[in-house]
Parts: C-alpha cells; structure tokens; sequence
C-alpha cells in the first residue's frame, strides 16, 4: 500500500482514503462518490478495529461482510482496498497509543470509555500506512470526525480530514451499519432520533436560542418513543464539544439512543448563516 501511495505522490496525484469497518451501506458510496471526485487514486480500508470497542459492546457480532464490500468497492470505482488482518495493525508487542485530550473524555467518550483511544490510534495508523491527502469521514460520527482533525492538526499530519454529509433512509433514519440488528419494530422506533431533531429545528426556527429548552423538545420526543432509551440529548459547541446555554455559534445537536438492545447516534449541525447574521442554517 505505501509503494502505491509513494507513486501517486511521486506523480504529483492527490490520494484519498476512505476508512471503513466493512458492512458498507449507501452512506459509504456517498464517501466514495465525494473523494472520487477529488482524488485519483482513490484507496478504501476495511478494518473491523477491535481496540474501539468496549469489553460489552459488539466486536464479535459486528457485521462482517467482506466479500460483498470489495465487490461494491470495486463498482463504485475505488483504485484500491487495504484490508489488513488485526495482527498486521496491533502486532504482539503493540503497545503505542494516540490519545487526544479533552474531546476524548466527553459525550461517546464518556458512554464508551476507551473508544477514541481506539479511533484515534487505528486513524492515525492508517494515515501513516496509506500516506493520503485527503481522508473522508461521515459527520453522522460528528465527535470522531472532530477528534479525527484534531489529531491531525496536533500531529502535523499530512492529510487533510473531510467531513460528508450524513445520508438517511427516506424516513429519516440516518443510515448506519448497526441498522441492521433491528427488528421490524425497532427499525420503526428507530426514526425517533430524526423525529426529534426535527422537533428542535421547528423551535430553532421560530427564535428559540436557550439550549435547555431544546433539550428538553429532543427529550420529549424521544422519551415518547416505548423501545427508545437516551444516553444522552446534548447540545454542544462544533470545535470544544463542549455543552452550550444558548444556540448562537457553529454547534451540534447530539443524540445517543439505545432502540433495544442497539445504540444508535444522529446529529444536527448548525452554522450561523454568516458570520454577522443572527440566521442560522440547519444540517441534518
């Protein structure tokens, strides 16, 4: 992969990565249609990274569904696919870790304690195996693509971090490789998270600004919902991820919802309309 990767940039060609742990769905062909467009050549990984999950999430039951990925790669276009084995990227005596301050320790770092030490270490390892320019990730994962360019500014990487916008179901589900462990009934429940942000953008529309308020429409509504169980509704500052009272600058609105026994995330990011206008822009 790095003799791909020196010939690009021996030919002056912009290189894009696509990271992925498999079971690749539409919003994956989203990444790919976007980097396509903007590097040549164009590498995807697939790597189901066991140090992000935690000692009761779901790395053995994690859909694996390899063949089928490489093939859709394929059609979609990507020049390459590294797909290294678990002991090529965490060898025996493995013992280095990239931690970053802060971002790590709130919201999912706080639900899933250890998992950005898992992120930010297998990113930072691929960066340094596939040499991009580019690296393209879904802002569905808003705080790991946040700590993601974190890293790489900290760092002085050489790869730039793209953020794509999120690509939902007709109903509003925000496409995810999880949505696959729901039943019938939860994949209904599921469209809550959706439901709910667009609740608080109906009263963000109308003037409301106190960031309590908002939270307590998100709550409302998810709590509504019979198979929904909230991790956390938070509404935080884009860069810092750190909680807001009022709604003014550049922030996300965060969910984290168990529908049974699968914990799902969506966001809504919002941008003042510039940068002297009280308007604001809504991005689910």
């Amino acid at each position: 992969m790095k003799e791909v990767s020196r010939q690009a940039r021996a030919e002056n060609r912009l290189i894009g990565l696509v990271p992925t742990m498999g079971a690749l769905h539409d919003g994956h062909a989203s990444l790919v249609a976007r980097a396509k467009k903007e590097c040549s050549p164009l590498i995807a990984s697939i790597f189901v990274n066991p140090k992000q999950f935690g000692p009761n999430e779901d790395f053995a039951k994690y859909p694996r569904t390899f063949e089928n990925d490489t093939e859709k790669l394929k059609q979609l276009g990507v020049d390459a696919v590294f797909a290294p084995e678990a002991a090529e990227i965490y060898p025996k005596d493995f013992s280095t870790y990239v931690y970053v301050e802060g971002l790590s320790e709130r919201l999912e770092g706080r639900s899933r304690p250890g998992h950005f030490r898992g992120v930010s270490t297998v990113v930072m390892k691929l960066l340094q195996i596939v040499q991009p320019h580019r690296a393209y990730f879904g802002r569905k994962d808003a705080q790991q693509a946040r700590l993601v360019a974190q890293m790489a500014r900290d760092l002085n990487l050489d790869s730039e971090i793209v953020v794509c916008p999120i690509v939902r179901e007709p109903d509003g589900l925000a496409l995810s490789s999880r949505n696959v462990y729901l039943n019938p009934e939860e994949r209904k429940a599921a469209t809550v998270l959706y439901r709910a942000l667009e609740d608080a953008k109906r009263e963000l529309a109308t003037g409301v600004r106190d960031a309590l308020h908002l939270q307590a429409v998100l709550r409302r509504k998810l709590e509504s919902e019979r198979l929904a169980a909230v991790d956390y509704a938070e509404i935080v500052d884009a860069a810092s991820f750190e909680p807001l009272v009022r709604v003014g600058r550049a922030c996300y609105m965060l969910l984290a919802v168990f529908i049974g026994k699968t914990r799902l995330i969506d966001n809504l990011f919002i941008e003042p309309e510039s940068s002297n206008s009280d308007e604001l822009v809504f991005h689910l």
